[in-house]
């Protein structure tokens, strides 16, 4: 089967380099924020869905709750298993075949890891696979991007250096994605990746989660979990149940 961009991109050191500037007060601030609002209880079990290097699990399991984190990326979880412990733990797996079955209190999948696929099936075969993944009264906390002011921000041609390395994206819309297209060189030999990221609205994932036996019951706009704004906010962020 061909491999697709996220799995080579997100493998790639150079995608690491590239968001080497993530913010992690950033992330904390999210996390401390939903802490707040969903009040897990202190031996909740928390899915991180798409980890990444587990920035996000790393925290939630300071604040003590058992944490699993997974992804795709076998070099991205190579990287988090060195924070392993006893309630923290890592694991290489593809979102749309969660082997856990009503396992999890609360499950999320954070920083726009999501929209990845080609086809709404899947799509919504992973959010099936979340739901799967959550207790009876469990909660799926979904957080990307706002699509609308994405759309209407976008910078078309950016360059960027990092590390010494000048990494030259490209953006635009084309059929239903928002897609980035990174070139640049490092040691005499030229680099191209791309990411292709589903333009999905808010009606979008209301239809999915239908498919799906999920219901949205609370939707927020930011980080600081302020009402969601399609022309002004910069997340979509969707609180939701089981149905």
């Amino acid at each position: 089967m061909q491999r697709k961009w996220f799995q080579y991109w997100f493998n790639s050191p150079y995608y690491h380099i590239l968001y080497s500037q993530r913010n992690d007060a950033e992330a904390e601030f999210l996390i401390d924020n939903l802490s707040a609002y969903l009040k897990p209880a202190a031996d909740s079990r928390i899915l991180d869905i798409a980890c990444g290097r587990g920035r996000h699990s790393i925290y939630l399991n300071k604040k003590g709750y058992d944490v699993t984190g997974i992804d795709l990326s076998e070099q991205s979880i190579k990287y988090a298993q060195q924070f392993e412990q006893k309630h923290l733990h890592f694991f290489v797996h593809d979102m749309r075949k969660l082997a856990f079955i009503n396992y999890f209190d609360i499950a999320m999948n954070l920083f726009t890891s999501f929209g990845y696929f080609d086809t709404e099936k899947d799509h919504v075969n992973a959010l099936k696979s979340f739901r799967k993944g959550i207790k009876a009264d469990g909660t799926l906390v979904i957080d990307y991007f706002n699509t609308q002011k994405i759309i209407k921000n976008l910078t078309q041609q950016e360059t960027k250096t990092v590390e010494g390395i000048e990494f030259h994206l490209h953006k635009f819309v084309s059929e239903g994605k928002i897609i980035k297209h990174i070139n640049f060189e490092h040691r005499n030999k030229a680099f191209a990746f791309e990411e292709r990221v589903q333009a999905f609205q808010l009606e979008d994932f209301e239809r999915m989660f239908l498919k799906s036996g999920l219901q949205i019951t609370e939707t927020f706009g930011s980080y600081g979990l302020e009402p969601f704004d399609e022309m002004k906010s910069d997340r979509l962020i969707l609180i939701c149940k089981k149905v």
